[in-house]
């Protein structure tokens, strides 16, 4: 199998995943602030990565030789994913994934700069194509301005930082050691964030299944996403993810009765058209 047939594959897995954690975000966002949410979230991850550790053998590949390339990456996905859970919560679904799909941008811009990765015309072409769909659906300046809106665009660039710095350490660490650090460090930085006022919600009976089921899909997100980029280059991977804008939007339609309209189809059509160019005829040049 392909490189980027295989890495195609695993991001489907984190696809699914990512969809999940939005539900679970606004059921458990009932009752616990961003903060709080993440330091919940993370402990449950951090559990999940040493039992899985210690039954697969791979808690001996945990090692302290990046720590440094560990913490950017894990702050810039720590400040991508707070803007992102709030978001989830104040505007529609759709346009917060819409917005959040900027991040290939960043990807594609900073790839060659940090990662050494060339900007294959093709990545170029489906990005290009992929944003255009993004623009369709969010119509920028069709709403004001609000805080939501801020929020998810923001997210993006810490996703994008956080795609890059997570391509870069899977050259030199597995996938163990990388789920290892995400997880307890943004324990540490949400225990910090949610804690300084020195008032922590504890999550509800209602609330905690939720706060469960954020820590297993973002756990299988990651896992899914990290396999992904160490298959592929990044600017070949994060571009498959615009196809989570229909699909969500699907979701905010039955679950939420957020509307939906003819502009927001023909953006998921391009955005389809975006990844289907760019899974069959990207180049994996910078792959594994």
């Amino acid at each position: 199998m392909q490189p980027t047939l295989r890495a195609a594959l695993w991001m489907i897995g984190a696809i699914l995943a990512f969809t999940s954690m939005a539900i679970a975000g606004r059921a458990a966002a009932l009752d616990l602030d961003t903060f709080e949410i993440m330091f919940y979230r993370s402990c449950v991850g951090f559990i999940l990565v040493l039992i899985v550790g210690k039954t697969f053998g791979t808690l001996g590949q945990i090692r302290l030789t990046n720590v440094g390339l560990h913490s950017l990456r894990n702050l810039a996905h720590f400040s991508g994913q707070n803007l992102w859970f709030y978001a989830i919560t104040v505007i529609p679904l759709a346009q917060v994934f819409a917005l959040e799909f900027t991040t290939p941008i960043w990807v594609i811009m900073l790839s060659p700069l940090i990662l050494r990765e060339k900007i294959t015309p093709i990545g170029a072409i489906s990005a290009v194509i992929g944003f255009v769909g993004i623009l369709i659906v969010a119509r920028p300046g069709s709403a004001s301005i609000s805080p939501g809106l801020i929020a998810a665009a923001l997210c993006a660039v810490g996703f994008g930082f956080t795609a890059i710095f997570t391509r870069k350490l899977t050259r030199t660490e597995t996938i163990t050691c990388i789920l290892f650090f995400l997880t307890g460090m943004q324990a540490v930085f949400g225990l910090i964030a949610a804690g300084y006022d020195g008032d922590i919600a504890l999550p509800s009976l209602t609330t905690l299944p939720w706060v469960i089921g954020i820590g297993f899909a973002g756990l299988i997100a990651h896992f899914c996403l990290t396999t992904a980029l160490s298959i592929a280059p990044a600017t070949i991977v994060i571009p498959m993810d615009f196809a989570r804008l229909p699909i969500i939007a699907v979701v905010g339609i039955i679950l939420y009765n957020e509307p939906i309209d003819g502009l927001v189809i023909l953006g998921g059509v391009l955005i389809f058209a975006a990844n289907y160019v760019n899974i069959q005829f990207g180049q994996t040049k910078g792959a594994k």
